[in-house]
Parts: structure tokens; sequence; C-alpha cells
């Protein structure tokens, strides 16, 4: 397929047309007069108008490149062909990232992520493995110059996580990161196996879009429990004196949300309530999914016990993705934060249909 005929078929997939108008009518509403008689309202409308004026000058500037490389083409002086190759190779490799992005249409797509690992069956080997998926997605984020900070988090009593939350910042860092959320399992050799056997672990990696409107999820505080204590850490001068650290329970659910990494005990505990409302926001969803997979028939209860993917490093080393039967052979690749192919590849087939199963946890 030719530059000008992809570059085409993506800009009517994003509509560029019809982004354009809505772009130019917000902007009018935003000269009026009383636009900023509401204020959240108006704050609403500016960070949409942020969105849809970024987007439209990527692919402006896409279709204007194009243009361009076409006239220059066109001209046919042998002289300016290898500038011309050049600029259509980067013309590729935008139009590439603007499919990709095209992927994540979802409503909180573009948005931030709450990410969460929880070590699961496997003992002290399953909380080294919470630690090496923790070690995986800080990697990748810093790759995609995502701004990272850990929430909370329980450290294992001989070694890894127990448990760990990331807040990640940055341009669809949710539409990303939801094609990770499952069981993940690891095969390897154990370090911590005095006979060195082969040892499969396994590990919850959970994700939620950062609620940036608290009108999505209304929180009754009457319902939520908050207790005060001190933060864990290191000894000596780090010690905390003072109780920052900020535990939530939710009464109707039971769901605890816990956060310490912040010195102030207020920080803390808008941390905290971020975390629970996103929390409250996915069971929500999950219901209503629930309720209309059980009206078509199709109703399956989401529980513990199916890997979306398996990280084999021994006897030989591959990662294989259970709902796309893709695979990567550079283990260590991935786990060093290289996740963009079995991301694009969950996205594609979740785009098309094509989506399988989880694979059963004991295989």
């Amino acid at each position: 397929m030719n530059i000008k005929k992809k570059s085409k078929i993506y800009w009517c997939a994003f509509d560029y047309a019809k982004k354009v108008q809505e772009l130019t009518l917000l902007e009018k509403l935003s000269e009026q007069n009383d636009f900023w008689s509401d204020a959240n309202s108006a704050q609403k409308v500016m960070k949409r108008v942020s969105a849809l004026r970024e987007e439209v000058n990527e692919w402006g500037h896409i279709i204007q490149t194009v243009n361009d490389a076409l006239e220059l083409a066109q001209m046919g002086d042998e002289s300016l062909r290898p500038d011309l190759e050049a600029e259509i190779e980067k013309i590729k490799k935008e139009i590439d990232q603007r499919e990709f992005d095209i992927m994540l249409n979802g409503k909180y797509d573009r948005g931030n992520a709450l990410l969460a690992i929880h070590a699961g069956a496997g003992g002290v080997d399953a909380q080294d493995w919470a630690e090496m998926l923790l070690r995986m997605y800080l990697r990748w984020a810093e790759n995609k110059d995502f701004k990272t900070e850990i929430i909370d988090s329980s450290e294992g009593e001989e070694a890894g996580i127990k448990s760990v939350t990331v807040a990640v910042e940055g341009k669809f860092a949710f539409g990303y990161l939801r094609a990770e959320k499952g069981v993940h399992r690891l095969v390897r050799l154990s370090p911590f196996d005095a006979a060195h056997r082969r040892h499969t672990s396994f590990a919850l990696v959970e994700v939620l879009p950062e609620l940036e409107d608290d009108a999505e999820i209304e929180l009754n505080m009457d319902e939520v429990k908050i207790d005060v204590y001190r933060s864990s850490g290191a000894g000596g001068q780090n010690v905390q004196k003072n109780s920052t650290a900020i535990r939530i329970t939710h009464i109707p659910t039971g769901l605890v949300v816990t956060c310490q990494n912040e010195r102030s005990q207020t920080q803390n505990r808008e941390s905290a309530l971020k975390v629970l409302r996103s929390r409250l926001f996915e069971i929500k969803m999950q219901e209503q999914a629930d309720q209309i997979a059980e009206l078509r028939g199709e109703y399956s209860k989401a529980e513990w016990g199916s890997q979306i993917r398996s990280y084999v490093l021994h006897p030989y080393q591959m990662v294989k993705d259970h709902r796309t039967d893709f695979e990567v052979g550079n283990a260590q690749g991935v786990l060093n934060g290289n996740l963009d192919g079995l991301i694009e590849a969950y996205l594609r087939a979740k785009l098309s249909g094509e989506l399988h199963s989880a694979s059963p946890a004991s295989e």
C-alpha cells in the first residue's frame, strides 16, 4: 500500500474533518463572555480543546508532509532522491504510530493509569517475580518518557514484593497498559531453591484508569473508614516519627487501599482516595459487563486461575501471550521493558475480535 493511500485511510479513520469541526466549535464556545462562569465545565472543555488541537496538528503535519514528498517525487530531480527517501521513511514511521494511536480510542485510553502488581502462588519465588514485573514496567514507562510514582508497596519477608501500586502518567498510559491486565506466569530455575529446580510462579497485574472527574464515582465519605499509621521503611535517620501512612476501608465493598509513599498525611490521603475511586469504578464497569454478558447468555465470572502470558526462562527462553499467540524469543529483552510488540499484538487482536481465552494456570 503506497503512503498516500495509507495516510488517507487513517486520516479518514481518525475523522479529521469532524475533529476540526469540533475543535472550531469548542474554541468559539471558549470565547464567550460567560464561559468561565462554571469553572469545572470550562476546564473540561479546555482540556478537550487541548487534546483535539494536538491530534489535529499531528495529522495536519502528516498530510502536509506527504503532499510535500509527493511534489518532490514529481519533480524528478535525482539529486533530491536521498532526501526524498529519508522523508518517506520518516512519514511511514509517523503513519504507523498514528495507526497505533487510532486503536487506543477508548474513553480513558489517552489518560493516566494506576498499575497494581500482586504476588500469587509460588511463595518467595512469586514475590521475586512480582518485583521483576515492577522493574519491567518501570523500564517500559521510562522508554515511553512516562512519569511513574510508587504510591504504595509491601515488601516480601525474604525477597521481592507482596504487592505494589504505581501511578503511571503519560499520553495513552492506560490505553497501552490495559493490555497487561491479568495473571502473568514465570517458569525458571529458582534462585531460592537449594537444588536449583524449575519453579512456576504467578503474579496478578491490575490496570485502572486514573479518574480525573470525581463525579464518575460518587464516594460517600460516611461509608469510608480512614486509619492513620506510621510508614514502614528504612531505619536510622529515615525512620518515620510521624503517622503519615493512610489506610482507607470502603465499608460497603470491603475494599482496602493503603498509601505510605508521601511524607505528608494529606498527600497520602488524596492518593489513597484516588486509587479507591478507580477500584470502585472498575467494579462498576465489571458489573455492567457481567449483566450484559448474562443477558446474552455469555456470562462467565472473572477469577484468578488463568494466565494471559507466560515468561519461560528454562529450559528455553520465550515469552508467549496466550490471548494472541504472539511470541518473543528474547525473554530478557521483554523483562527489560521491550513490551511494545506484545501490547500492539493485543490491541490489534482486540480491535479485530480475534482474542483467545487465557490459558489455565496449570499449564
